[in-house]
């Protein structure tokens, strides 16, 4: 059966059937014998035709189950046939697996890891060294001199040492100490000291500020690890090898010795440290991070543990980078008490996002970190300008930091320090020549039409045709006209002032008598379009979409669809929405409050950013109506300026990082 499966099947037909030969019999008739062919024949005719009939139903029957049996042989072949079919693409994927499976294998034998999760084990050696250094198995300076050895060989020392998680401390060490290997160093260490971090607690700009710098900084060859307060309200998904280290470690607060359990982990490659008090463990077990009558004490208390768990654990950083009002403390409390605990090559940057919040107390307070009160309640000091019988904390940081960044995209040094700095204008005119100006970076890993995976076509300056695409697919999904010839305006908010819905309601209202789609979306945890609807009920047109809520797709799609997007203002750290605009070859257009309803006046002053240069030459000065005219009367020169805005990187890795890195230089050159 197996054999005439295989072979191939030919239809089976009856034979032909046989002529029949008449039958000549011989017979005696009175003795004679004579021919009686005739008789005979005639005679024999009506058997043979019975015999005949009687098989003609079996030879019927026996066609009939060899047409049956034929069917099902062919219907049989075919499911063979599909099966080896089927049975050889098994094989097939099959050994794909196999071979992907010893691809993999022979991956994690030779340790060949992609850059991040490099960074992740390169973190987690460094991270056991403060576990080491906590538990008194090595000393202060030989955990520097270790440190030293990771960060020299950083690349080397991730491949050796992958499979740091199933060992031990003390297997580690023993591994560390026979890496003897020296290169020269080229990055500094930098330890951010900071409130917010970026995806684990995010209230303003300094939480993607710190995780945007850190990794812009890591890419160019620094050591960057950030210390936070273990918030209850922590996001901790992104923490790759959270762990906590089993030694307590102890800080100075109100005239004694507290512990606090350190928990370490890696987010993006970054070495990660929390403390949490244990006696003040309601400092950080609350709702909110900010906005209680006791945030002073809350954290200065975090500024002294962090500065004393960095001397416990034997770090010796290059920079010690804090942030705003909240460790600005830092300062004092390192030059005054600190730096003589083994840190003297390290230095301290302050970053300031807001200068409108300082933070005054009564100078008696500052005894509770252990700073004495009576030598820093002075003038030229941490006296508050305004109010003498207090301390202005942001400004001891200003005074005690070797550099000070102030972050404005838009405006100069000079206006920031005479006309913008709510009352520190004496104090940062004094210090003026350690502050610099820097602008906010946005992350080009996410927001790059190029790799933008939620884009339905992805584009570039060299090939511009996505963009199309994407303006036809967010008319499409909002309802609105997909005629080419419409220009989208996108809005995107995370607050709207009475000033901006009155601005709006002007622009919409003009905009009725040219061919202009409006889409404005509100990105925030209030609603946003309810207060829009002051707006929306006057002007229920068809080519206007007003949309509320996070949606990170849609966000994407409006950048990517929109000829212009309309802001709030350039420097805008929170959203960064003119970056992202710039990037995605949509022209930023910023609100202010006057007569066209849109415009914003960039400065020309010599000490301000790159961004705030090209702006001023290119949307700073230029009204909603003014975009409209040139991208109708001159689509030549609009499309050359969006095309320039597309090639200029503004992100992270850009002028902020450049201007960090200089800073740094700086003040470890003092």
């Amino acid at each position: 059966m197996k054999a005439l499966m295989s072979s191939v099947i030919v239809p089976w037909q009856p034979p032909h059937p046989k002529p029949r030969i008449p039958v000549v019999c011989c017979s005696t008739i009175n003795g004679s014998s004579s021919s009686s062919s005739e008789v005979n024949l005639q005679s024999s005719q009506p058997q043979e035709c019975k015999s005949s009939n009687a098989e003609e139903p079996k030879q019927s029957e026996i066609w009939r189950l060899f047409r049956e049996a034929q069917k099902n042989i062919l219907h049989l072949n075919q499911h063979r046939l599909k099966a080896v079919e089927d049975l050889n693409k098994i094989n097939i994927e099959k050994q794909l697996l196999v071979d992907r499976i010893e691809q993999l294998e022979l991956e994690k034998q030779t340790a060949v890891a992609k850059p991040q999760d490099r960074l992740s084990m390169f973190w987690e050696i460094l991270l056991r060294i403060d576990s080491m250094v906590l538990m008194g198995m090595v000393t202060t300076a030989e955990a520097s001199n270790l440190r030293r050895l990771v960060m020299d060989h950083k690349v080397s020392v991730a491949e050796v040492f992958n499979d740091t998680l199933q060992k031990s401390d003390a297997e580690i060490l023993a591994e560390l100490r026979h890496f003897s290997e020296r290169n020269p160093r080229n990055g500094f260490h930098i330890v951010h000291v900071c409130t917010e971090m970026a995806p684990l607690v995010s209230v303003g700009s300094l939480a993607s500020y710190v995780t945007g710098l850190s990794c812009a900084l890591q890419r160019k060859g620094h050591l960057v690890e950030v210390i936070l307060p273990k918030y209850s309200s922590l996001d901790l998904d992104e923490v790759q090898g959270l762990q906590e280290i089993e030694a307590e470690c102890y800080s100075y607060f109100n005239g004694q010795l507290h512990g606090n359990r350190i928990w370490t982990g890696v987010v993006y490659g970054i070495g990660v440290t929390l403390i949490q008090p244990l006696y003040y463990s309601s400092f950080f077990n609350r709702e909110r991070v900010y906005g209680y009558s006791d945030d002073f004490e809350r954290f200065t208390y975090f500024s002294r543990a962090s500065l004393d768990y960095i001397v416990k654990s034997g770090k010796q950083p290059d920079v010690i980078h804090i942030h705003n009002w909240e460790t600005a403390i830092i300062g004092p409390l390192f030059w005054d008490i600190i730096v003589k605990q083994g840190l003297e090559g390290t230095r301290v940057l302050l970053t300031c996002h807001d200068l409108n919040s300082q933070c005054l107390e009564h100078p008696e307070k500052l005894a509770l970190c252990g700073l004495d009160p009576a030598r820093l309640h002075r003038p030229d000091r941490l006296q508050d300008t305004t109010k003498a019988h207090l301390v202005n904390v942001l400004k001891g940081g200003v005074v005690y930091s070797n550099k000070v960044v102030i972050m404005s995209s838009i405006r100069s040094k000079g206006r920031v320090i005479h006309s913008l700095s709510h009352g520190l204008d004496h104090t940062l005119n004094i210090h003026k020549n350690k502050v610099v100006i820097a602008p906010c970076g946005f992350d080009n890993s996410t927001w790059d039409p190029s790799t933008d995976n939620f884009l339905p076509q992805q584009y570039s300056v060299k090939d511009m045709k996505g963009k199309a695409v994407c303006k036809a697919a967010l008319q499409q999904h909002l309802g609105l006209s997909e005629h080419a010839s419409p220009i989208l305006v996108g809005c995107i908010f995370s607050e709207v002032s009475d000033v901006d819905l009155e601005n709006l309601r002007a622009v919409f209202l003009k905009a009725r008598r040219i061919d202009v789609q409006f889409i404005i979306k509100g990105i925030s945890k209030i609603s946003i379009v309810n207060k829009l609807g002051l707006v929306h009920e006057p002007l229920k047109d068809k080519n206007v979409r007003f949309i509320d809520g996070h949606d990170e797709k849609q966000s994407h799609l409006i950048f990517a669809g929109s000829d212009i997007i309309l802001c709030q203002s350039f420097h805008d750290p929170v959203l960064q929405v003119p970056l992202k605009a710039l990037k995605y070859g949509a022209a930023p257009i910023a609100v202010n409050s006057n007569d066209d309803g849109f415009r914003n006046f960039v400065e020309h002053d010599y000490e301000t950013t790159n961004f705030s240069r090209f702006i001023s030459s290119t949307f700073g000065n230029m009204s909603i109506s003014q975009a409209l005219d040139e991208i109708r009367n001159n689509p030549l020169k609009w499309k050359r300026k969006i095309m320039d805005a597309m090639e200029m990187d503004f992100s992270w890795d850009a002028e902020c990082c450049d201007i960090h890195a200089s800073a740094y230089t700086a003040i470890n050159n003092l």
